[in-house]
Formats: structure tokens, sequence, C-alpha cells
């Protein structure tokens, strides 16, 4: 009885493990291709910027499913062919549009120059994930983002564009004291 519970007890913490070793391989995949689309020229990135790599993140297996469409369409078979691999990147996708739409997709802190830097310079070893700040991006989060007006990336971005970054609510406010 004691060996039994013993037993269950180790498959359940490799289980765990198992889980928690794919989700951080997946996690580093992704930091992956974030990392591989960025311009290597760009100090600071802006909300329209990073909403932009979202999307194109998330059409990221476009190309594919187009590929197993052709196959399907000029093949004689009446089953589906790559079936199993299209179901996966339509959950997958599905999944990963309804997080972005709603709580928003977990990446690295690109919009942070500092986080950016690191990102660029980051070799892909998993075991330095936990140096990075981690942070959600939804698609309303992007929209209506504006940095902080003192902060590192607000005077990189008034460097870049010649143009200070003004609050528009503390603006009108000032206009209204007036």
């Amino acid at each position: 009885m004691k060996l039994a519970r013993q037993t269950i007890k180790e498959a359940a913490r490799r289980k765990v493990k198992m889980e928690t070793v794919i989700k951080k391989n997946t996690f580093g995949e992704k930091l992956i291709w974030i990392r591989d689309k960025l311009e290597p020229d760009t100090k600071v990135l802006t909300g329209e910027m990073v909403q932009k790599l979202m999307e194109e993140y998330l059409g990221r297996f476009d190309e594919e499913l187009e590929q197993i469409q052709l196959k399907h369409s000029v093949g004689q078979r009446k089953g589906r062919q790559h079936a199993s691999r299209e179901d996966v990147i339509q959950m997958t996708i599905s999944r990963e549009k309804e997080e972005y739409e709603t709580c928003g997709i977990e990446i690295v802190d690109i919009l942070n120059p500092i986080q950016l830097e690191m990102l660029r310079k980051w070799d892909g070893n998993l075991g330095l994930v936990q140096n990075f700040k981690i942070t959600r991006y939804s698609r309303k989060y992007l929209e209506n983002y504006k940095p902080p007006k003192n902060s590192r990336s607000a005077k990189l971005l008034e460097e870049i564009e010649g143009k200070p970054t003004v609050d528009p609510d503390k603006s009108l406010q000032q206009e209204m004291q007036s």
C-alpha cells in the first residue's frame, strides 16, 4: 500500500515536471519568434508596432494552413490528410486569438526599451527567461497605449520623432485653468 502511494506520487511529480518543461519550451519558442521578427535598428517600440507584431504572430500558421488546403484540393483522397496537424493549428490559433482579444498574450515587456534590448541579446537559453519582465498585451491595451510621460520610452520616442510626448488630459486641464 505504501509503495503504491509512493509510486503514484512520483508519477504525479514527473507529470507536473513535464508540463512545466512543455510550457517553458512553448514560451521560449514564442520569445524566439518575436525576437527574430524585431527590426534590429529600432530602439523603442510603439503600441502600433507591437500590435502589428502580435497580428503577425497570430498569423504565423497561415502559410502552413494554405499548404494543407492545397494538398486537400489536389489529392484524390476523400479523407483529410494531415487532419491532426490542421486541428492542432486551428485550436492554437483560436486559443491565442481569444487570449489576445481578452486578457492578452503573455510576452516580454517589449514596450520597455531595456527589456527590448535584453530580448535582442538573449541567446535562447530558457534558464534566463526568469530575468525578463513578462507582460500581457491585449488588442485594446495596445490600441490605447501611450508611454508614461517621464519614462525612458517617452524620451526615446521624443528624440526619434523630434516632438515632445504630451498627455492630452493634462494639457487640456492646463488650458482650462488658464
